[in-house]
């Protein structure tokens, strides 16, 4: 990732059937919006919604915001028309759901490009268990994927698992899951929280997933922005941390000293590395 990414700490879905949502979406802080042609819309309402998202996406009123399009699984009836459209539109990128394999990553990329998608990213969704032993593959397996996108809910229904405060039966996959992103240097998105009344619990999972590495979180209703923002932006404390690390070691340097030391803690190249990228991310997010 650059040392100035572009940020996702916020991604909203947005029902791609739903004329006001997409209205409303435009005055939200959100970082990146889905604007959804899956498990939002019906599926008689399915070709309308497209028409609809895909205008949005070239509509260009969304401001500094991410524009995604999630289209429907491959093998739906509705897949390659999905993609046809979505590349078309030219949003950011293109949202695929259970993405399974390097092999469909390659093929996904082929039909973007097929579509006239240049310049459209995509964004791959880890959704299965199938996904999660294959993580590392599927990120590695084409430049056009930038992203990928936690499926959570379907990953615990697929492990007959339980959705639990702490997440610990899928604190395993969470871990392959970043391990995986990171190797190929991709970005890579938390899943949703499903309780929307419980501020707590959301703000306490916001947390957790910034402490597994998750570079932001998909989210299902306006209400989570601000909390989300809060918890993927470095805070005031690190901001400080990260400058005082960079000087101390330019310091150092400059007076051809081997060590620097902050607080009493060694520094090294690698603490310097991720000063600047807390700093990056900081400014990135200032700039929303």
């Amino acid at each position: 990732m650059s040392e100035n990414p572009r940020p996702r700490r916020s991604v909203l879905y947005m029902p791609g059937a739903n004329e006001r949502a997409l209205e409303k979406a435009k005055t939200l802080p959100t970082d990146a919006l889905i604007l959804d042609l899956e498990d939002a819309v019906a599926p008689d309402a399915k070709v309308e919604a497209r028409e609809r998202v895909c205008a949005a996406a070239q509509s260009g009123e969304y401001g500094n915001r991410e524009i995604t399009i999630r289209v429907n699984g491959i093998g739906t009836q509705w897949h390659e028309d999905d993609i046809k459209a979505a590349a078309a539109a030219k949003p950011a990128a293109i949202v695929v759901p259970k993405v399974n394999s390097a092999g469909e990553v390659r093929q996904l990329d082929e039909a973007i490009a097929a579509a006239g998608g240049d310049g459209v990213a995509l964004w791959a969704m880890i959704e299965t268990p199938q996904a999660i032993l294959s993580v590392a593959e599927i990120a590695a397996a084409s430049d056009r994927l930038e992203v990928l996108v936690m499926g959570t809910n379907d990953l615990v229904a697929e492990l007959h698992s339980v959705h639990v405060p702490g997440r610990a039966p899928i604190l395993s996959a969470l871990s392959i899951a970043v391990l995986g992103a990171r190797a190929a240097n991709k970005v890579i998105l938390d899943g949703v929280y499903n309780d929307i009344t419980n501020e707590e619990g959301f703000i306490a999972e916001c947390e957790q997933g910034s402490q597994f590495g998750f570079d932001g979180k998909t989210l299902i209703h306006p209400k989570q922005l601000e909390p989300c923002n809060t918890a993927f932006s470095p805070s005031e404390k690190a901001i400080e941390h990260a400058r005082a690390v960079i000087d101390a070691y330019e310091a150092a340097v400059a007076e051809g000293k081997g060590v620097a030391t902050v607080n009493g803690k060694l520094i090294e190249v690698l603490h310097v590395n991720d000063a600047h990228r807390i700093l990056g991310l900081a400014d990135a997010a200032a700039a929303q």
